[in-house]
């Protein structure tokens, strides 16, 4: 009896090993980076599949555009905040999870390739590829947990994953309208699970508490990916502008992206962005707010990207007028980063300022009027009251000291 219980202790032992410490370095190791590299092609590669069906003569293709784009931008960032919570609970330096970090990186390629014909007859390779890294990884982990207390957990994930990988390989074998229902239904079935906790009969809910572990390296990861997202933009602009005859108007239009990207950045980091990690150290309940936080990061992030497909379409537009799915989109993109924007502010202050919601009011109140104007004077006007913003924001903080964070609770 001894031996088994010394066996077990040593099982124990190993799997405790590859477990993150709470010493451990919190900065992005280079195959975290390497494997952002990935990411910036996939988000490139959402951004270019989607400018057909914007282009499209059927107002209700581009609507239906607009779904599978979103559709596929939840799967990426899905991808990318899973493998960030890999490294967050386990060591980053450890070879078994430098392997999957390697294995995540191929697979983040295969579907960048992929997406740019995932409704149009390759959305079996996105889905197979993107299901089996996800069910793989976590049935590695809770094999190589042994007798850890987390193995139950990650075999709870493996198989809310596997429910949910039935509905997107279900989806990559339909077409038409039946696959973006398909795979609406797995985004539901992955999202909801996670945000409950992956539950099971018996076993209840887990309670993630990964922000309290490695809180700094997730809100450093998270800002990764939103320069990531506005690396993208001008990538997917500058490449556009590059690759076809351009004149005065395209001229303009990518000065605006420039000067919208520019804007973005300025803005979220006036001054909450840069205060985030301060905030964690005053945070209350670390892994309750380190959750808000994650989501206030993807609507800015898919903010950020709607916004370079609105610059995409002012690149390739021929029309002295602004469809409603072109209007939501080159208005819609940074509506929904002051939303995230703002929703970041409160996390870090305890207050929204009314400049972010006088400038998403602006945004919705400019919709309507955008119709009989051209994409790239939409484009403008989204970039103008950014300009505001930046600039209130830029006179509200002059001459005054800097802010403390206080986090709500």
């Amino acid at each position: 009896m001894g031996s088994r219980f010394a066996g077990r202790r040593q099982a124990t032992g190993r799997a405790v090993g590859l477990l993150r410490r709470s010493g451990s370095m919190q900065q992005a190791t280079f195959v975290e980076l390497f494997f952002d590299l990935a990411v910036v092609f996939a988000f490139d590669r959402v951004v270019a599949g989607s400018l057909p069906g914007f282009l499209n003569e059927d107002p209700a293709q581009r609507w239906s555009n607009a779904g599978r784009t979103v559709l596929l931008l939840i799967a990426v960032m899905y991808l990318w905040t899973t493998t960030a919570y890999l490294t967050g609970r386990f060591e980053p330096h450890r070879p078994g999870t430098q392997v999957m970090l390697l294995l995540s990186t191929f697979a983040m390629m295969i579907m960048g390739t992929a997406v740019p014909g995932a409704f149009a007859g390759e959305g079996l390779v996105f889905a197979v590829v993107f299901v089996t890294v996800r069910v793989a990884r976590p049935a590695v982990i809770s094999l190589g947990l042994r007798s850890h207390r987390l193995r139950r957990l990650y075999w709870r994930v493996t198989a809310w994953l596997c429910l949910a990988g039935v509905f997107w390989v279900g989806g990559g074998v339909a077409v038409g309208a039946a696959q973006l229902v398909w795979w609406a239904v797995a985004a539901v079935v992955d999202l909801g699970s996670a945000r409950l906790g992956w539950p099971a009969p018996g076993l209840g809910r887990h309670r993630n508490t990964i922000w309290q572990l490695a809180g700094h390296h997730l809100v450093d990861r998270n800002q990764q990916l939103l320069m990531i997202a506005l690396g993208e933009s001008i990538l997917a602009v500058g490449i556009s502008y590059s690759t076809h005859s351009h004149d005065l108007y395209k001229t303009a239009g990518l000065v605006i992206a420039f000067a919208t990207t520019t804007l973005l950045w300025r803005v979220y980091f006036q001054k909450a962005g840069e205060l985030l990690p301060k905030a964690l150290d005053a945070a209350g309940d670390p892994a309750g707010w380190g959750r808000r936080v994650a989501f206030a990061h993807a609507l800015m992030v898919l903010g950020i990207v709607t916004t370079a497909i609105g610059h995409e379409i002012v690149q390739h537009s021929h029309t002295q007028v602004t469809h409603p799915s072109w209007r939501a989109t080159i208005l819609g993109g940074p509506a929904l980063f002051l939303v995230g924007r703002a929703r970041l502010e409160h996390l870090v202050f305890a207050r929204v300022s009314r400049r972010r919601i006088v400038g998403i009011a602006l945004v919705a109140a400019a919709a309507p009027l955008m119709g009989r104007v051209s994409p790239l004077a939409t484009a403008t006007t989204a970039a103008a009251v950014l300009l505001l913003i930046a600039l209130l924001d830029w006179r509200n903080a002059a001459g005054k000291p800097p802010e403390v964070p206080s986090p709500p609770g």
